[in-house]
């Protein structure tokens, strides 16, 4: 091996390298912006709406796969699909969170700094999850295989369903 090509060879290594882990951060940073969002939502608004939102979050889920008019949403364009899809469920979740936020009174609850920031990571991971298993994201934008890992299989979308229940029957008093 001469010089030259062991240069392109170490150029390739840290070439992909950078990549892979640029495209990995961009991934996880989805992750952290949707973890972001939930955090100041509740920090600004309050823990008792971070539950309602949970909470509609599975209401929505409900009426979204029994929704009778699914097929009257357009297919084409894939972004057009997506947008479609996942603006139905967030008029939905909408919808029940205006009911919940109602419900849910926020003085009677109590949920530390660390249960907020364990709610609004599983809150993230739902919805990471759900994208990858009821809305047409794939055809949009392609996950790193390390995401791909964690929410693509079909056995692991049950339990990150059911995590934000779970953390709420855990750390919320």
């Amino acid at each position: 091996m001469t010089a030259t090509e062991g240069l392109a060879q170490v150029n390739t290594l840290a070439t992909h390298t950078a990549l892979t882990a640029w495209n990995a951060a961009g991934d996880f940073l989805i992750i952290l912006v949707l973890l972001s969002v939930f955090f100041l939502f509740a920090w600004y608004v309050g823990r008792g709406q971070l539950v309602a939102v949970l909470l509609s979050f599975y209401c929505a889920y409900a009426l979204y796969i029994a929704f009778p008019y699914k097929s009257l949403l357009p297919t084409a364009p894939a972004m057009t699909a997506l947008l479609a899809q996942a603006g139905l469920f967030a008029g939905l979740a909408f919808l029940f969170y205006i009911v919940l936020r109602r419900v849910v009174v926020s003085d009677f609850l109590y949920i530390g700094i660390f249960g907020v920031i364990a709610l609004s990571f599983l809150g993230a991971a739902f919805l990471l999850a759900l994208a990858y298993h009821m809305f047409p994201v794939a055809p949009v934008y392609q996950f790193t295989p390390a995401l791909d890992i964690l929410f693509a299989p079909e056995r692991y979308f049950f339990w990150w369903f059911v995590s934000p229940a779970v953390g709420l029957f855990f750390l919320a008093r």
